[in-house]
């Protein structure tokens, strides 16, 4: 079993406690436990087929752990019921698709689902908290555009809006920057930042792109293999070891001049200074 965390799961909202996890016969996750620190942005990240996106599906209560439990403020989030735990977790699944010619006003309107009953209808408030969602993100004046006539940034934008018109605390984003040039990656990941900052959210999120990781997020939690290698701040814990032993990956690690924060620089065997080619031996990767 894996712990990634000897803080009392009593001061956090969410939480996993040896959940094992898989897809039929296959098991992805085997007893891993894990806390998400309360109102700050953790990403987690590794390599391909490692398990992150499946953590964050348990955590989002889309997949039921085989084993183990996964937390709501100290309850089973298996035991709560669909409308309750919407309340409180947005999960923005990767690749969201949405019926063709829906436009972006009805898209954020359904955010306001699980706030709807039989007796309470559609009325001002939630008139209100789509047009707020859309004014926090920007893109007010796409309304009453078609979802599928938007660029690849402003339709996850959209989509953000969408969660963000649940009135959740707590908001999973899988892979929220998929098929975005950097340009609409760094515009995306500065607004989560922004709402972060702003609402005080926690925020989740799974990324492949390890500098925007770094550069994004308050703390990392490092995946391999279904179990976590490391957990903590990006300056603490990102170094050419821990880079090597998850990613297989020979890197400096340098100081980013811009965020102050480690910047990987992947080393490989083409349009490499001589003083790198053979960077195990010559002692050009370097930690932090």
């Amino acid at each position: 079993m894996t712990t990634a965390s000897a803080e009392s799961s009593d001061a956090h909202r969410l939480s996993a406690e040896d959940i094992t996890l898989g897809y039929g016969d296959r098991v992805i996750i085997d007893g891993l436990s894990i806390d998400i620190a309360p109102g700050v942005i953790t990403t987690v990240i590794g390599p391909n087929g490692c398990g992150k996106s499946t953590l964050l599906r348990s955590l989002g209560r889309l997949l039921r752990p085989q084993q183990g439990r996964v937390l709501l403020d100290g309850k089973a989030i298996s035991s709560l019921k669909t409308k309750d735990v919407a309340r409180v977790v947005g999960m923005l699944p990767q690749s969201p698709v949405a019926p063709e010619g829906l436009t972006v006003a009805d898209l954020v309107a359904r955010g306001r689902h699980p706030h709807q009953s039989w007796i309470r209808q559609w009325s001002a408030t939630d008139e209100a908290e789509v047009m707020t969602a859309l004014e926090q993100t920007g893109i007010a004046d796409l309304a009453d555009r078609p979802l599928d006539e938007l660029s690849g940034g402003q339709r996850q934008r959209a989509w953000i809006s969408m969660a963000l018109a649940q009135g959740t605390d707590i908001l999973l984003l899988d892979e929220p920057t998929t098929y975005l040039d950097l340009a609409h990656s760094v515009e995306v990941l500065d607004l989560v930042d922004r709402l972060h900052d702003d609402l005080g959210r926690t925020v989740v999120m799974v990324l492949h792109d390890l500098n925007l990781a770094i550069r994004y997020s308050d703390e990392l939690i490092v995946m391999r293999a279904g179990n976590i290698v490391a957990k903590g701040k990006p300056g603490d814990i990102i170094d050419a070891a821990l880079l090597r032993e998850v990613f297989d990956l020979a890197a400096s690690v340098l100081e980013d001049p811009v965020s102050g924060r480690p910047m990987i620089v992947p080393i490989g065997t083409r349009h490499v200074l001589a003083a790198y080619e053979n960077p195990t031996q010559s002692g050009a990767v370097r930690d932090k």
